[in-house]
């Protein structure tokens, strides 16, 4: 829920936060651990002992920080491994494409985002995990061409709810 407007690492408020909105249209608990700035870490964190699906969104930072889409999935790979989950009990999806923007100054990275993306399908394929690609949603982003505007949030949250719709669980 970062919003791009702030200079001190603001938040949107809760009602245009995608985690807020999915835990208010499905009744859930949805714990956000989402962090600014985060790459893919090489430990895992703290995962709350009641998950029943872990949703995993990552690899844009890497991208950002100069990583190939190559070596962020492997990276996303390795991650992957280390949680102590079934691979019925995770999500992952592809982030969406980056625009032209403040923090995306060519189309080479938006190139990386897309094959990014495809890494990711390919990744989940054969870990046995479920995938959603965010790129297909047209999610609106800010000016930073990263970040998901307010709308972008509400885009989100349907894509994710109709792709959780369709889950076993």
């Amino acid at each position: 829920g970062y919003d791009p407007r702030s200079f001190l690492g603001g938040r949107y408020d809760p009602d245009h936060r995608w985690v807020d909105i999915l835990a208010a249209e499905t009744g859930w608990t949805v714990y956000n651990m989402g962090q600014n700035g985060r790459e893919i870490p090489t430990s895992l964190p703290a995962l709350p002992s009641d998950t029943d699906l872990l949703i995993l969104m990552l690899g844009t930072n890497d991208l950002l920080q100069g990583l190939s889409p190559e070596m962020a999935a492997e990276n996303l790979e390795r991650f992957v491994q280390k949680i102590p989950f079934f691979s019925e009990q995770i999500l992952l999806i592809a982030p969406p494409p980056m625009a032209l923007g403040e923090w995306v100054p060519n189309q080479r990275l938006i190139d990386h985002s897309r094959t990014f993306a495809q890494n990711c399908a390919a990744l989940a394929q054969r870990l046995g995990i479920h995938f959603a690609n965010a790129g297909d949603w047209n999610i609106p982003l800010a000016y930073d061409g990263v970040h998901f505007t307010q709308e972008g949030h509400r885009v989100f949250a349907a894509g994710l709810l109709n792709v959780l719709s369709t889950l076993p669980f």
